[in-house]
């Protein structure tokens, strides 16, 4: 896996289908080179859960590690096997858990590959970029807009903060909130369903964020640190940060949403790290299912 773009999200979504016909995707929105945003859906219970991952385009190792959940969940469902002690057949008869893999698909390319020659973007992102045609810190959309900036959580006090005038590689807010389709999409998948909790992953630190301004239900630190002690990662109140998907779903819905950032070092992180990231990412999101 020299990386995890897009095509290849596709085709494992092909893939997995075929063998497991019990999973179910849909289109959330399209990007804003037009491609297709899809949700995978396991389970049949009335309880919804959601997982998404690559908000930011340089994380984009999150879409394999959620893809292999996925693919792990739905082989011990078929079996009817327990994993890491979870009875799955029991959680999947009571619970549904909706992922979104990649809602940054054109940032994931643009890490992964660059811009050619007939690139639609090629001049403005070259010129966001100082320059440059190594595009592997590039975290924000094709537009150069953060993602996780631009949900209506105090986005303005986000974009005060941020400084930012303009498009670039990272932490610009927008022109105002949802203006990027990706972010608008995932808005919006959001508020048709009724989720009770949710988990955007993220890399790196090692880290759990569960606040946002004290809407969060007050169960939530106590699960964060539940989350915490099966994974080895912290559990940390963050404060001065605003307009991020957690902190939208948290103010908008008083109900429990975690930001967790994957692994430690710098990103992208390293493919190698894989198998290790997925151990400890394993226990968060089956403890997180059974919520």
């Amino acid at each position: 896996m020299l990386g995890y773009g897009y095509w290849t999200l596709c085709e494992e979504l092909n893939r997995l289908c075929k063998i497991y016909p019990f999973l179910h995707v849909e289109e959330i929105g399209e990007s804003v080179m037009g491609k297709s945003i899809p949700a995978l859906r396991i389970g049949q219970g009335t309880k919804e859960i959601h997982f998404n991952a690559a908000l930011h385009a340089n994380e984009w190792i999150t879409t394999p590690l959620l893809m292999q959940f996925v693919e792990d969940l739905a082989c011990s469902y078929a079996r009817g096997t327990a994993w890491h002690g979870s009875n799955i057949r029991r959680l999947l008869s009571e619970y549904s858990l909706w992922v979104v893999p990649m809602v940054n698909p054109d940032g994931v390319e643009l890490v992964l590959s660059g811009v050619t020659e007939e690139h639609p973007f090629r001049d403005p992102l070259l010129n966001w970029n100082g320059g440059s045609l190594d595009f592997r810190n590039w975290k924000a959309n094709i537009h150069g807009v953060d993602l996780n900036d631009q949900f209506p959580a105090h986005w303005e006090e986000e974009a005060m903060r941020r400084e930012k005038a303009g498009p670039g590689e990272r932490d610009y807010s927008g022109e105002a909130p949802l203006t990027e389709p990706e972010a608008a999409a995932l808005a919006q998948f959001t508020e048709r369903h009724d989720f009770e909790l949710v988990v955007a992953l993220h890399t790196q630190g090692r880290e759990i964020y569960w606040n946002y301004r004290d809407y969060e239900p007050s169960e939530s630190e106590a699960f964060a640190e539940r989350l915490a002690l099966v994974s080895s990662y912290q559990a940390v109140k963050l404060t001065d940060s605003d307009a991020g998907y957690k902190d939208w779903f948290i103010q908008q819905f008083r109900r429990p949403g975690f930001t967790v950032e994957v692994g430690f070092g710098v990103n992208p992180l390293p493919v190698e790290s894989f198998a290790a990231l997925y151990e400890e990412l394993v226990p968060i999101l089956l403890t997180a299912m059974e919520f």
